[in-house]
């Protein structure tokens, strides 16, 4: 604690030096019209910096259309102008210097689309990709093949995300991807994240943000960096909203319906966003394990099992939310957010035991079944204050969450020989299995600008985490409940962190930009599991540094160096050393001995034209968490736990190109070809493992007329490493028709997700004396067919137009500090 309190006491003395620092510069000036020489007035004018893509300065036009920025420091810089009811309109690119101190713009004229917005609803048509100097951004309704999908399944196509069987995510072949939610952290990782993201229908999404190399102001969990998922929300005047259902059939039917309004008068927005679906599906799961003697090497029997999995699940959940501008530069804002998932899983498996011959020995019949509610409830406060407006600013977060879950498990194994007559009596385990998880997090940031386009960023943060994992197992003996002590368990876990983060941007020249971050974290952990007296205590402090340069050669070429390290906390659950048993022969059991794993990131990229972009990365991860299999070859028994096994290395390269080839035709590519190598101990001996992986998503989408339009995309991966897996290669094909109705205020849209049934998953895992495979396939082909209705009516409030300050969506996506990023 006493190196977080002297980061602390230096990130707030550097603070109050930076404040007495005075700004001086240029003027820029110019006018803006609708595009048929008619004066606008009240635009949004944003002066953006070429260098980073932040934001200067934000102004609005006056009753002339005429605007005009003082004070304006040395740099390069381009203008952003958006008005209700017209397309958005950029300026030419320009530079201020000691030579050059003032700077007249062209007139900017923009394209009307609607003069009122009673009359017509404005789609935008974003591009389904973009790439932005820090993050690469999909538009999640630019995809026809979106509709009726979940969260889950949109990023599994999203470029350099893959999902593995057990729903892991990776990024670029890297695990340990943190997921937020609205510029805010999940808290989930595991089975838990799987199941919420399964749960989120993709008609409440608006974008997904893939960061590879967060900067300081982000935490630093995350090995391979940050997947933000934002929800829907604007801020523009009057109100506006969807509603949207959908029917998708794949071997059972599912259903997603969602309701989204907005609406902001004056000083008051409100936002709500509801949410309901239904959905069943199957998975087949088939494993082929062989038991081999540790000293000599034999096999002394085979285990083959097949399981037939079926779930059904439903969903439910909100967000409300309220801000309130009190001043033109002071905004307060609360969001509630909830959703309660019930749901039963069942899982049938027959399993049998054979000699090293082949000649069966045992058969096993295994019926799980789980019935499962999931409960979750969060608020956040948030305070923004815009100092002047030169860009200095404050927000502050404040959040509660909680998470609630209920598993009542019933458990039978049924036992016959090779004759099919039963061999002993049947056991049944019933199992309750509640969790409670409480999360306490407050967050300070500050933005300043400085002379020369410079800024400093600075921020603190704590968090409090409490989680409380019961197991209580009874096994029925002739009928009656008998309390399994050796299988019940409770388990504690409370963790702090507590973090804090300086970052410091400038150019370097007229060609050269640079930004540089130090985030400190100070991690307090203790678990105790109540069944055993078993405890453990960690605490530790890590500094974790950012680098950015770019270099601008030419208007065509632009070059990107960055650095950062990262590391990956153990889940909650894995560190319960308690005993999970999935069937009679399979269990998994948690490590309290598990340390975090540490990566060091680098990527060098290029952009050519702003649409072709090249990145070469470099990962380093130490004390890599990975599951490890264990067997007892007696028993026929297999355990799974997570350990500190490794390190690895992996470089690749990746390549993304996208835009409008015609009028009616655009597509994007991307690329990306990984070489992981895996070196560590499995139970006691050395292992080896590496390959060349290469992963690619294309979309491709056409419009006919005015109204129609049709999209193909898919991906593949090649064969693999994923840790100690070898995973064979996999993909998926799929169309989407849309239909524009009632004057671009509906739209009807029909696709088919993954046409060939090519998204099926075949791995080995093979070290020491474990040998074994898998296969499996899920309800993955689909097709779907959904109907959004949007409706709005109101228009730009002109005396209180510069609200739109923090109303200005798109250009808030771009700021990268402070707010919903």
């Amino acid at each position: 604690m006493r190196h977080f309190k002297t980061f602390l006491t230096i990130a707030f003395l550097a603070l109050t030096l930076v404040g007495q620092a005075q700004t001086a510069g240029g003027k820029v000036r110019g006018t803006v019209t609708d595009g048929s020489a008619k004066i606008l007035e009240s635009a949004t004018i944003t002066l953006v910096r070429v260098a980073d893509s932040s934001i200067a300065k934000i102004s609005v036009a006056d009753r002339a259309g005429q605007f005009e920025f003082d004070e304006v420091t040395e740099g390069r810089y381009f203008v952003s102008i958006t008005a209700i009811g017209h397309e958005k309109g950029f300026s030419e690119t320009f530079e201020l210097n000691a030579a050059n101190r003032s700077v007249q713009l062209k007139t900017v004229d923009l394209v009307p689309l609607a003069r009122s917005l009673s009359a017509v609803t404005i789609t935008s048509r974003k591009p389904l990709i973009e790439h932005r100097v820090d993050k690469t951004v999909v538009n999640v309704e630019a995809a026809v093949t979106n509709v009726g999908t979940s969260a889950m399944e949109v990023l599994e196509k999203s470029p350099g995300i893959s999902v593995d069987k057990d729903g892991n995510i990776s990024l670029k072949g890297k695990q340990g991807v943190q997921v937020y939610i609205d510029g805010r952290p999940s808290y989930l990782s595991g089975a838990d994240l799987v199941n919420y993201l399964r749960s989120l229908s993709s008609s409440q999404l608006d974008q997904i943000e893939i960061m590879t190399n967060p900067p300081a102001k982000y935490d630093a969990a995350g090995n391979s960096g940050i997947i933000n998922i934002k929800t829907k929300k604007t801020k523009q005047f009057g109100y506006n909203g969807s509603v949207s259902s959908t029917w998708s059939q794949g071997r059972y039917p599912k259903i997603n319906e969602s309701f989204n309004l907005n609406y902001r008068k004056n000083k008051v927005n409100f936002f709500t966003t509801l949410g309901y679906n239904n959905r069943k599906n199957f998975q087949n799961l088939d494993i082929q394990r062989k038991f081999i003697e540790s000293t000599t090497k034999e096999i002394k029997s085979h285990f083959d099992q097949e399981s037939r999995i079926r779930e059904q699940m439903q969903s439910y959940n909100a967000k409300l939310g309220l801000d309130y501008y009190s001043s033109s530069k002071t905004t307060w804002g609360i969001v509630l957010n909830g959703f309660y998932n019930p749901g039963i899983f069942s899982n049938s498996s027959d399993i049998l035991i054979s000699s090293p011959a082949r000649v069966l020995l045992s058969r096993t019949y295994a019926s799980t079944t789980n019935d499962r509610d999931w409960k979750h409830f969060s608020t956040n406060l948030n305070f923004r204050h815009v100092f002047d407006t030169t860009g200095r600013e404050l927000t502050a977060d404040v959040d509660y969450l909680t998470y609630r879950s209920s598993n009542d498990q019933n458990l039978v194994n049924a036992y016959f020989d090779v004759q099919g007559n039963p061999s002993s009596k049947a056991d049944t385990l019933l199992g309750y299995l509640p969790q409670d998880i409480s999360i306490y997090s407050a967050k300070l940031d500050y933005v300043h600008p400085l002379k020369n386009g410079a800024k400093v960023e600075a921020g603190i943060k704590a968090s409090y985490v409490n989680t409380d994992n019961n197991a209580i197992y009874d096994s029925l003996n002739y009928g009656v409940k008998v309390r399994d002590i050796g299988r019940s368990n409770h388990f504690l876990y409370k963790e702090n962190i507590n973090a804090a983060y300086v970052n410091y941007s400038r150019s370097l020249s007229k060609k050269i930009a640079a930004q540089f971050g130090l985030r400190l974290e100070n991690t307090i952990a203790k678990g105790n599991q109540e069944t055993t007296g078993d405890h453990f205590d960690r605490n530790y402090t890590q500094l974790f540094p950012t680098a950015f340069l770019q270099y601008t050669a030419t208007d065509k070429h632009t070059f990107g160096l960055n650095y950062g390290r990262r590391l990956e906390r153990p889940d909650y659950g894995d560190l319960n050393p308690f005993i999970l048993f999935l069937d009679k022969y399979t269990f998994e059991q948690g490590n309290p001995n598990l340390r975090p794993q540490f990566s060091h990131n680098i990527e060098l990229s290029h952009t050519y034209k702003g649409f072709l972009n090249t990145t070469l990365n470099y990962t380093r991860t130490t004390d890599m968490i990975n599951e490890v299999l264990e067997q007892d070859p007696d028993k026929n028994e297999t355990g799974i736990r997570k350990q500190n096994i490794a390190k690895q290395r992996q470089y690749g390269i990746a390549v993304s190109a996208g835009g409008q080839l015609t009028k009616w035709w655009s597509g994007n590519v991307y690329a990306n070809v990984y070489h992981n190598h895996f070196e560590g101990i499995l139970n006691g001996d050395p292992v080896e493992l590496e390959a060349t992986t290469g992963q690619f998503n294309g979309s491709t989408q056409f419009k006919f007329g005015k109204t129609w339009s049709a999209e193909l995309n898919g991906f593949y991966r090649t064969g693999g490493v994923d840790g100690v897996f070898r995973i064979n290669g996999f993909g998926m094909m799929n169309l989407g028709l849309s239909k524009q109705l009632f004057k671009g205020k509906g739209s009807l849209r029909f696709n088919v997700r993954d046409v060939l049934y090519s998204q099926k998953i075949r791995g080995t895992i093979k070290y020491s004396n474990i040998d074994a495979a898998f296969q499996q396939c899920r309800d993955s082909r689909q097709v779907a067919l959904g109907f959004t209705y949007r409706f709005s009516k109101g228009k730009m409030n002109n005396n209180n137009s510069r609200r739109k300050t923090g109303g200005a969506s798109e250009e808030q996506n771009r700021v990268k500090a402070g707010g919903e990023n």
